[in-house]
């Protein structure tokens, strides 16, 4: 049945227009997303096939072309739509981080940071360059590795820094392999930027481990 023949108060369009976009589920949102359907399956049908077929939103955004256009009724038209929904969002969270503090918002932090990284397949290492208000001067990708290593270089990172005329930082890096536990090695290269960004005066206020839709906060865990 195709959703124009639903009762108007069970359509998720009208539902959300009525209620607001969280009273919809992830299919009924991915629905109006779609705004149609294909033969024999509603546009919720489809969006719920989605869901299934990734298994999470995020395996749906960070997933190739090849891959969304597995499914009937998508392709590359829907694959440009929805990447383009999601740079988006980005630059929206990027603004909100550039007008305010981001201390006082580091759940907008986390998501600006979430739809940047997690879906990457290589491992990513990213800076948010602060002014004195803690504000987002710039964020930068400064290294990338392979699907489970990059090379971060802490000389690298104080020139930067001193390029934006920052007077803090925030670190993140992807986990591309699903969890967002940090490593030994990520412990010791945190320490030693921080000592490195000290010597020149610009703080480290924290540094984020990105995995999905998980987060591990350094500052948080009481390990900056």
């Amino acid at each position: 049945m195709a959703i124009t023949d639903w009762p108007e108060d069970q359509r998720p369009r009208e539902r959300l227009i009525r209620h607001g976009a969280d009273a919809l589920s992830d299919a009924e949102l991915l629905a109006v997303f779609l705004r149609v359907g294909i033969a024999g399956k509603s546009a919720v049908d489809l969006a719920r096939e989605m869901v299934m077929h990734f298994g999470s939103l995020n395996r749906l955004f960070s997933a190739s072309l090849r891959d969304f256009s597995a499914i009937p009724g998508l392709g590359a038209a829907k694959y440009a739509q929805l990447q383009a929904v999601m740079e988006l969002a980005r630059r929206a969270l990027g603004e909100d981080l550039k007008a305010g503090c981001a201390l006082s918002s580091p759940q907008a932090v986390q998501r600006y940071l979430q739809l940047s990284m997690a879906r990457k397949p290589y491992e990513s290492f990213t800076v948010l360059f602060l002014d004195v208000k803690n504000r987002l001067i710039a964020s930068k990708e400064l290294f990338r590795g392979t699907l489970t290593h990059a090379s971060v270089y802490p000389r690298e990172v104080v020139k930067d820094a001193l390029a934006h005329n920052a007077a803090a930082v925030i670190l993140a890096h992807n986990h591309p392999s699903g969890s967002c536990e940090p490593s030994a090695a990520d412990l010791h290269l945190t320490q030693a930027l921080k000592q490195a960004l000290t010597l020149v005066d610009v703080r480290l206020l924290d540094h984020l481990v990105i995995a999905g839709s998980e987060a591990y906060s350094f500052a948080d865990h009481g390990q900056i």
